[in-house]
């Protein structure tokens, strides 16, 4: 079986190696003569599979002493309720940058919970751009400030992150969490589906500094407070097991791959191979973002017209690319390029473009001609 070049924007790609690995495992995991989905969650081999993906997560991400690794369900789409739940009293605002469609999902669902207020927003330009930081204009006693900090339906990222002082920086990073080297201390909250760089939808991963759990709020729902399941190592209820037992094989990937450092340096030239075919095809290709906002997880673009578009993509799947399609509420044409997605496979893409751009001129000479 030939291995499609996967460039969904998630569910996305896992890499070929663990994969086999679970494959190799799927009937009998550590000789109990059981599925990982048939194990109890209560079992010595779970607890064992457990523990170590939160040990190499925090091992890998450089994660302090000082913070919690949670694995929760309900995917980044819940944590817009539950972080204004546990983190927004009712005498404080919540601030909140808008770069995208998810970040105004965050802050519709936070406007159920308390008070909030938007202090940047790259909304009136279709979200081409990440707002500088001195253009943040949050309160020095905010709840929390909220970014989102790669926005996979436009193409933008954020390269740097604000300095909040006091204010805890509470960041969705569901789409470029663990793609790069970031300082975990700058961060009061981060949450993620795990759904594009570290394992298969279905999880959830939240790490959260430990002073911000507050276990005296009871007028919470009991499955909505991170003191839950803070208290019960995520083991609160029944967690997404085979989920977590993937993410714990990813992980182990990326440890023999060299870390964060390497999946970072193969993610830059990645995103520098389709880049250079948009920028180089003389306006053929036209991307999204601004070049200094640019996204190292998807590359947005679109082509000269609707019919060049289409065909682009039905070529492009026809080659054996998958995920090429723009998100439904912008169009176009994007690429998800997460750690698990090839070099060889960016490479494959990038020369792909650059033959459907020459064919195209080319059959557009001819019919001028004659």
């Amino acid at each position: 079986m030939k291995r499609a070049r996967n460039f969904n924007a998630g569910p996305a790609a896992l890499p070929e190696d663990v994969l086999k690995r679970a494959q190799s495992e799927w009937l009998n995991i550590d000789n109990t003569g059981m599925s990982i989905m048939e194990l109890s969650h209560r079992s010595d081999t779970f607890e064992t599979i457990h523990n170590h993906a939160i040990q190499t997560l925090k091992e890998l991400m450089d994660i302090p002493e000082n913070y919690e690794v949670l694995f929760l369900q309900g995917g980044a789409s819940l944590q817009f309720s539950m972080v204004p739940m546990n983190l927004l009293q009712a005498d404080q605002k919540a601030d909140y940058v808008l770069t995208g469609v998810w970040s105004e999902k965050a802050l519709q669902e936070a406007k159920k919970i308390g008070t909030t207020r938007v202090v940047a927003s790259t909304k009136d330009s279709n979200y081409t751009f990440i707002p500088k930081l001195s253009e943040i204009d949050y309160n020095q006693d905010a709840a929390y400030l909220h970014i989102t900090s790669n926005n996979t339906i436009y193409g933008t990222q954020w390269s740097e992150f604000p300095d909040t002082n006091n204010v805890p920086l509470v960041v969705d990073m569901s789409s470029d969490i663990f793609s790069k080297k970031i300082d975990v201390s700058k961060f009061g909250l981060i949450y993620a589906g795990a759904q594009k760089n570290l394992g298969p939808s279905g999880i959830t991963v939240v790490i959260i500094r430990k002073d911000l759990i507050s276990n005296s709020l009871e007028e919470i729902p009991t499955m909505l407070n991170y003191h839950t399941h803070q208290a019960s190592n995520s083991l609160y209820n029944t967690p997404p097991t085979l989920a977590i037992y993937l993410l714990s094989l990813v992980l182990d990937w990326a440890k023999d791959l060299g870390g964060i450092t390497k999946i970072e340096e193969n993610n830059a030239k990645k995103a520098e191979l389709l880049y250079h075919a948009i920028d180089s095809s003389d306006g053929f290709y036209q991307g999204h973002a601004k070049p200094d906002s640019r996204s190292y997880m998807n590359v947005t673009f679109t082509l000269p017209n609707k019919e060049i578009e289409q065909a682009f993509l039905q070529k492009a799947k026809d080659a054996g690319f998958i995920g090429l399609n723009g998100h439904r509420s912008v169009g176009g044409c994007r690429a998800s390029i997460y750690n698990a997605v090839p070099l060889e496979h960016c490479q494959e893409l990038a020369d792909f473009m650059e033959t459907f751009k020459k064919t195209y001129q080319n059959r557009e000479k001819t019919l001028f001609n004659a």
